[in-house]
């Protein structure tokens, strides 16, 4: 009985059903990975180094890859399906191993961030022809406006939350930047 009332109230609940995969693997060819040509694979990786750009996404025949710049510069790194990988995909660079070092004073400790926010695209200035807000060696004051992030076609302002003198500005005009990374260093007063 108590199965009759669930069998009912289970057929009363639309199923959607995902289409199947396909049930076979191509073969991938030696000198490619996720169907792309590691030459191709290599040369991509390049361009995001040299070009600056955020991340490329290829899709072909059902199988994607991805090439992303990490935010701080400093790799490279392909993602592709782990079933059509194929054995020689060495396209990515192995991370570099940590050096055993003994932590030393850092000379910025002192120094407070500001962060951003929000991800999106930083500028200095309120337009492209005038004076940036601040400069390195400007005092600037708590709810002072340091800089410009543009979000989804929003001009977001970005105020001090610390008084104090401009050490460092972080990050170059019109470049994208993400959550929480730091923007400028301030020496607080």
């Amino acid at each position: 009985m108590a199965r009759a009332r669930e069998a009912r109230k289970a057929s009363k609940i639309p199923v959607k059903v995902a289409p199947k995969a396909p049930t076979a693997l191509k073969a991938v060819p030696p000198g490619a990975a996720a169907g792309f040509d590691l030459a191709e694979l290599r040369h991509l990786i390049r361009l995001v180094q040299k070009t600056g750009i955020g991340e490329i996404e290829l899709n072909s025949g059902g199988r994607s890859v991805r090439i992303s710049a990490n935010p701080a510069g400093a790799g490279t790194w392909v993602s592709a399906p782990a079933a059509a990988a194929a054995p020689n995909a060495a396209a990515a660079p192995a991370p570099a191993p940590a050096a055993e070092a003994k932590p030393a004073a850092d000379p910025d400790s002192h120094l407070k961030p500001v962060t951003s926010p929000m991800v999106g695209t930083f500028y200095r200035s309120p337009a492209p022809d005038a004076d940036p807000f601040v400069e390195v060696g400007d005092v600037i004051e708590v709810g002072q406006t340091v800089c410009i992030i543009e979000a989804m076609k929003l001009m977001n302002e970005i105020e001090a939350e610390t008084k104090g003198r401009v050490v460092r500005i972080l990050v170059e005009n019109a470049q994208p930047v993400e959550f929480g990374q730091k923007l400028f260093l301030v020496e607080p007063l």
